[in-house]
């Protein structure tokens, strides 16, 4: 197991795909249907996964790209990746989002956990550290170390916030195994034991950070409010994998699903030890409430590129379905597409304002202003964006010709014949639906919409919170000001003459007559 060396202030520097494949080989305990995974690169589940994430981090090597997606960290003098800067400037802010840009735009936003969103997390904890220090002194030291050993050693980092779904009913002080919890603290560090459920790209990682979402900072128990991070070989770390997405044998490509399906997994913490200089917060669950947000405060502007480029890829494709079977000339087609671009401009206009509206916090960084509103929105209207796709292939979507149909010579000529489109190929019409499909409808496709339900919090509670925190007071007071007065009703003007008391003119005659 390789522990943190807090003296360290340089590591080995930006990622290339070798290394990154090289390094998942690093003795984890990883399950999939039942069998231990000894080398995720090497798995055919995995390995075009981890192929598209070794492509774009090889990117940031490429002297086309390299200032774009790298930076010079003014102490060691090293090139690192631009996720990793902390933001003093709105300049050094823009360029993080033009960089996230460029990395979701190639995943056509369908990497939810890419590096550059969870970089940002590490900003935010970098940026926490003299709240944490207070706390707790060493705390914060340590909080700064773990984000220059990320940063100096470009690691793909995931992170764990959820309890496992056995009671949400019940509390884990009745039953400890609902939530993770410290078992002792010794010499060595914490002992923990429990799960965290839905820890997305976990088996792509190297490391997982690990903390508290907004329903489970207050807890009754001090013993389960706790922040750290691990290695993912960690002993006694057990990580278990949902089914893969993108590898059925059916001839469907599953061109988005195989490159850019992330891995759900279910951690389970089997008494394992977590070393002190791996421990950030322990036991302060007001702390934990307040930092979430602080130290989320990047990674949710960087959330917002990214869904920005899914409605952009959803808006594209639906264009494409909708030219290639000749109704995008109809108006209600042409009214769902617009829609469609109204929330992709909006995305747009959300990231601008955030910038706008961004504050030096006390760690000395620049944060984006807050982003709550636009994610309750963006969840709102995940739905819609997705059904305005899924309206227009309708039955298109469910039935195309696999690649192998497309070969075989029976069924060519047929295909050519009834499976074309207007102005393009059976072929090329079929993986644009095909595509379309994988968006709206297969299981890669409902896991990337759950996703965007789920990923940013319960809704109901984000718009309580957001109710609660918003700032009516001025308005109230004018209000309340303005009905404790009395307000008379205004009197009517007297009723016009009659029509026959009325003195004609020959203007009005006139006026009449043409009428």
């Amino acid at each position: 197991m390789t522990l943190l060396d807090t003296s360290a202030d340089t590591g080995r520097g930006l990622l290339t795909g070798d290394r990154y494949r090289a390094e998942l080989d690093d003795g984890r305990e990883l399950y999939l249907d039942g069998k231990r995974v000894s080398d995720p690169a090497g798995h055919p589940a995995f390995r075009p996964a981890v192929d598209a994430l070794a492509d774009l981090l090889d990117l940031q090597h490429d002297p086309g790209h390299r200032d774009l997606l790298t930076y010079r960290d003014p102490g060691s003098g090293q090139r690192l990746a631009r996720a990793y800067q902390p933001p003093r400037t709105l300049e050094e802010l823009r360029l993080q989002r033009r960089s996230a840009e460029f990395w979701h735009a190639a995943s056509f936003g369908q990497h939810g956990r890419s590096p550059a969103f969870m970089a940002s997390i590490a900003v935010g904890v970098h940026d926490f550290r003299n709240r944490l220090e207070r706390a707790r002194p060493g705390f914060g030291a340590n909080a700064h170390a773990w984000y220059r050993h990320c940063a100096t050693n470009d690691l793909v980092l995931s992170h764990a916030l959820g309890d496992p779904q056995i009671d949400r009913s019940a509390d884990p002080v009745d039953d400890p195994d609902l939530a993770l919890r410290v078992l002792a603290e010794t010499d060595e560090g914490i002992v923990v034991r429990g799960a965290k459920q839905l820890t997305t790209l976990a088996p792509l990682a190297h490391e997982v950070l690990v903390y508290l979402s907004a329903s489970f900072t207050q807890r009754r128990g001090e013993q389960f409010v706790v922040w750290f991070a691990l290695p993912l070989n960690t002993r006694g770390l057990v990580t278990l994998c949902r089914e893969p997405l993108g590898t059925e044998s059916w001839g469907h490509a599953h061109a988005l699903g195989a490159r850019y399906d992330e891995q759900d997994a279910m951690l389970f913490f089997d008494d394992v030890l977590v070393p002190w200089n791996r421990v950030f917060l322990l036991r302060d669950a007001d702390l934990a409430r307040t930092g979430l947000a602080r130290i989320n405060a990047w990674s949710a502007y960087i959330g917002h590129v990214r869904y920005r480029e899914r409605l952009r890829t959803l808006l594209a494709t639906a264009t494409l379905v909708a030219e290639s079977i000749g109704v995008d000339g109809f108006r209600s087609i042409q009214e769902d597409l617009g829609r469609l671009a109204s929330y992709t401009e909006l995305t747009e206009i959300l990231l601008d304002a955030a910038e706008a509206r961004a504050t030096v916090t006390d760690g000395g960084l620049l944060a984006p202003g807050d982003t709550a509103a636009g994610r309750v929105w963006s969840a709102e209207v995940a739905e819609g964006a997705v059904d305005v796709l899924r309206r227009i292939g309708a039955s298109g979507l469910l039935m195309q010709p696999t690649e192998n149909d497309l070969a075989h010579p029976r069924l060519r000529p047929l295909l050519d014949r009834y499976m074309r489109g207007r102005g393009i190929d059976a072929e090329r019409k079929s993986r644009l639906l095909r595509l379309a499909w994988e968006l709206t409808g297969d299981a890669f496709g409902q896991r990337q919409h759950l996703y965007e339900l789920v990923h940013r919090g319960d809704l109901a509670r984000n718009r309580i919170n957001l109710f609660k925190r918003y700032d009516q007071s001025d308005v109230r007071r004018r209000l309340e000001e303005f009905i404790a007065t009395p307000h008379p009703p205004t009197p009517l003007p007297p009723p016009p003459l009659a029509a026959a008391a009325r003195p004609a003119t020959g203007t009005d005659d006139a006026q009449e007559d043409r009428s």
